[in-house]
């Protein structure tokens, strides 16, 4: 399959620029990445990406893309590192999978092999500073581990293995089927040794055969800096058990985080709404507004109208993959006072005149506005 455009992949235009491509990269890497995104075809989509980077990064490299494409002046800029492997089509396997699909034959997967233990999920609440800052908590999950009887033997300590008595040893067994060719014979992985050849001469008390137990578990877990709702971290060999000698399996940290009563965040960047007077807005004035570290001064020039948004560059979030900062938002809203004194009220007229409005005061309590009516106002 032909490759994509690199600049279609990230999502710019051929004269985005330096940052622009960064920027980009950083949002999808982030979203792709394979210890934050477990979905089917994440990794391929991340390698994609982090190759299209790397060649629109480089200002040689881009250059010579731009002129020459994929294929590039001496043979291409991807290699042969995201892909691979030979498809003859058809029937996918082969003469063996269809031989397989009438009579259940073919290779069978070594029933001793070693295996990897299966993957586990947690999904962890966390506050919105825990998610910025980082930090260091303990959970309690509940998961399969070794026996802590016969250590992952099955067999009860001091007893031994014997020679399974259904297959005679052999780990598999005959079984005959009727097909659309007629009777035919095929062996099957022995279904009580599981192919191993021998069976337990008394079974573990405490797992009863199975070579592990369901016990509570507790794990440290570190919240990187940076992670955002929905991000998933990795913790390897904290899943299940693995059998006849494999490694164990992993934990993946699932991140829900709880939204913050001051910012609201987008990636890197959050967001602060900031409420100001409407004399302030005409006028001019000089605030305080929180970031995530301390307080700070903002300067609102005079004039300053509702919806203005002020941008302070890196204070925002932490990148979780180490590239910077994001920034903070500072979205301006002018406030209008709902009550007046009567001198308020005449310094807004004499305001008013002095501007060549001509405003027709509307009436502020049920009184006044019955007048009105019955005047025919």
């Amino acid at each position: 399959m032909a490759k994509r455009d690199y600049y279609e992949v990230l999502g710019v235009s051929k004269d985005a620029s330096k940052d622009e491509i960064k920027k980009a990269y950083r949002k999808l890497s982030k979203k792709y990445h394979p210890d934050i995104n477990q979905e089917e075809g994440a990794d391929e989509k991340f390698k994609e990406i982090s190759e299209a980077y790397e060649v629109l990064s480089d200002e040689n490299k881009r250059a010579n893309y731009d002129q020459f494409g994929h294929d590039g002046p001496q043979g291409g800029f991807g290699g042969q590192g995201f892909g691979g492997g030979q498809d003859f089509g058809g029937f996918g396997g082969g003469f063996e999978d269809i031989f397989s699909s009438f009579f259940g034959g073919g290779r069978q997967r070594d029933p001793n092999a070693p295996r990897k233990g299966d993957d586990l999920q947690y999904n962890m609440t966390i506050t919105f500073d825990e998610a910025v800052f980082g930090a260091e908590k303990e959970i309690s999950i509940r998961k399969d581990v070794t026996c802590h009887t016969c250590h992952g033997e099955g067999a009860k300590p001091g007893t031994k293995k014997k020679t399974c008595h259904y297959c005679n040893g052999a780990g598999h067994v005959s079984v005959e089927q009727n097909t659309i060719l007629g009777r035919v014979r095929s062996e099957k992985v022995c279904p009580v040794c599981n192919g191993s050849g021998q069976e337990f001469e008394e079974k573990c008390q405490t797992c009863h055969g199975k070579g592990t137990e369901n016990k509570n578990v507790k794990i440290n877990v570190k919240i990187p800096e940076g992670v955002d709702n929905e991000q998933q971290i990795r913790l390897a060999g904290e899943g299940a058990p693995g059998e006849n000698g494999g490694p164990q399996g992993d934990l993946f940290i699932v991140f829900r985080v709880k939204p913050s009563q001051t910012f609201e965040r987008e990636g890197d960047d959050i967001f602060y709404n900031l409420n100001i007077t409407f004399t302030q807005a005409a006028l001019g004035d000089e605030i305080k507004v929180p970031t995530l570290k301390s307080k700070v001064m903002l300067t609102i020039p005079a004039g300053t109208q509702t919806g203005k948004q002020f941008r302070m560059k890196d204070k925002g979030v932490k990148n979780v993959h180490g590239f910077g900062y994001g920034d903070l938002f500072v979205n301006v809203n002018v406030q209008t006072p709902t009550k007046l004194n009567d001198r308020q009220k005449e310094l807004l007229r004499e305001f008013a005149e002095e501007s060549g409005e001509k405003v027709e005061e509307q009436p502020t309590n049920f009184k006044d506005r019955a007048k009105r009516f019955f005047k025919g106002e």
